[in-house]
């Protein structure tokens, strides 16, 4: 295979196992089994264990903002921003479950890795950040901290679409039917907690 395409495997197959299995219990030995490629093949491409955690949470928030900025683009205004995002997540997890596994273990990893991920997504989250506070001032959405805010809407989406053991616990099995129900109740939370409702 070309050296370019090899490269990529060796990201998805890292992210692959970094999301399932996590960063410690993945092995360079581990993750070249699945390719058929030696640990020193992996080396070649990757210096260390660290610089392909490095390069697999660059690209994988290149592909979050991606896929966010996508959703964004014909999302319109207000709220219909806020439940383009959320969809988008929703989406992602159905088609790319190890991208949103993965940034649950970035955080889980905490700094240097969580940084790294955060300051990629920094420009995202400045945007979102002025949008929500556009809409407060507006009065449109009700007053929080901006920040703290984009913190809780993460936590919630991504937990309601990662935690499948939480899940199961709570007595429901990850399908792609409650995939749907669940993102049809986050909207519903979302927009309960957000929206300052026009009176009649």
């Amino acid at each position: 295979m070309p050296s370019s395409s090899t490269k990529d495997r060796i990201l998805d197959a890292a992210l692959a196992s970094f999301a399932s299995r996590g960063y410690e219990a993945t092995s360079l030995d581990a993750v070249g089994k699945g390719l058929e490629l030696t640990k020193q093949s992996i080396l070649y491409w990757f210096p260390s264990k660290d610089a392909l955690l490095e390069a697999v949470i660059a690209r994988s928030a290149d592909d979050l903002s991606l896929a966010l900025e996508t959703a964004l683009r014909g999302a319109g205004e207000g709220w219909g921003r806020v439940e383009a995002v959320v969809r988008s997540v929703f989406r992602l997890a159905a088609r790319q479950p190890d991208l949103l596994g993965f940034l649950r273990e970035v955080g889980r990893l905490g700094p240097p890795a969580a940084t790294q991920m955060t300051l990629a997504l920094d420009p995202l989250m400045l945007r979102a950040s002025s949008f929500l506070e556009a809409e407060m001032d507006a009065g449109a959405m009700r007053r929080h901290d901006p920040r703290l805010l984009l913190l809780a809407i993460y936590s919630t989406v991504i937990g309601m679409v990662t935690e499948v053991e939480v899940l199961r616990a709570l007595g429901e099995e990850p399908t792609a039917r409650s995939l749907v129900r669940r993102r049809t109740d986050a909207l519903q939370l979302l927009r309960s907690a957000l929206l300052i409702e026009p009176v009649d």
